[in-house]
């Protein structure tokens, strides 16, 4: 059974989850933290996640904590009005922290994916096989700041320089694929150069216009 607790007049404010495993087996208690981190939830204390106050946040704790439960542990989820603003500010300074974190990752991340473009370049290593495992880099990078962004419930500054870095990479990964068309002899597109034009056959012009006659 849910256990959800709503405070009296409360306004969106916060859905937490308190929940308490036993120590061993570990899984469970790591499985817990992934989902929490995946979600964006805040580690306020020790088996305490909070989330902003929304039905699908609600409902996903109410999920964590029926398997808490079925793994032996205790868990409640409670509803609550915002608190004060030293304590509300408090909270949102946790979310902002970590998110903070990984805009941080992800830009260093960019930067060594910019790094190894440039050097690839210097080397003159204009192969398919190095493009292809450069935009996987880039896939990745893409992908992952799309789950930044997705639990960035408090968005600043570092998402707006995060989505800056990737589009740098973007144009970096867009050259460097130009430069391994030009090295294999294909136009942008991956088709084959057309190349020079040659003046039209003499027989064949003629064929093509007396001979048809």
């Amino acid at each position: 059974m849910q256990h959800v607790l709503q405070s009296e007049g409360a306004g969106p404010g916060w859905v937490l989850l308190l929940a308490q495993l036993p120590a061993s087996p570990s899984g469970p208690r790591v499985a817990l933290w992934r989902r929490a981190r995946a979600a964006g939830a805040a580690g306020l204390q020790n088996g305490v996640w909070a989330l902003p106050g929304t039905p699908g946040h609600k409902e996903l704790f109410g999920q964590l904590a029926a398997t808490v439960r079925g793994q032996g542990g205790s868990a409640f989820v409670l509803a609550v009005s915002a608190p004060d603003e030293g304590v509300e500010a408090e909270i949102v300074a946790q979310f902002r922290a970590d998110r903070a974190r990984e805009y941080a990752e992800f830009a260093a991340r960019a930067d060594g994916l910019l790094a190894e473009i440039s050097k690839e370049t210097g080397a003159g290593k204009f192969t398919f096989a190095e493009l292809e495992e450069i935009e996987q880099d880039l896939d990745k990078l893409a992908g992952w700041l799309e789950k930044i962004g997705a639990r960035d419930f408090f968005p600043g500054q570092d998402r707006e320089r995060a989505g800056e870095a990737l589009q740098r990479c973007r144009e970096a990964v867009a050259r460097f694929a130009e430069a391994v068309y030009a090295a294999e002899g294909l136009q942008a597109s991956g088709e084959p150069s057309a190349g020079p034009r040659r003046a039209p056959d003499a027989a064949a012009t003629d064929g093509q216009g007396r001979g048809a006659r």
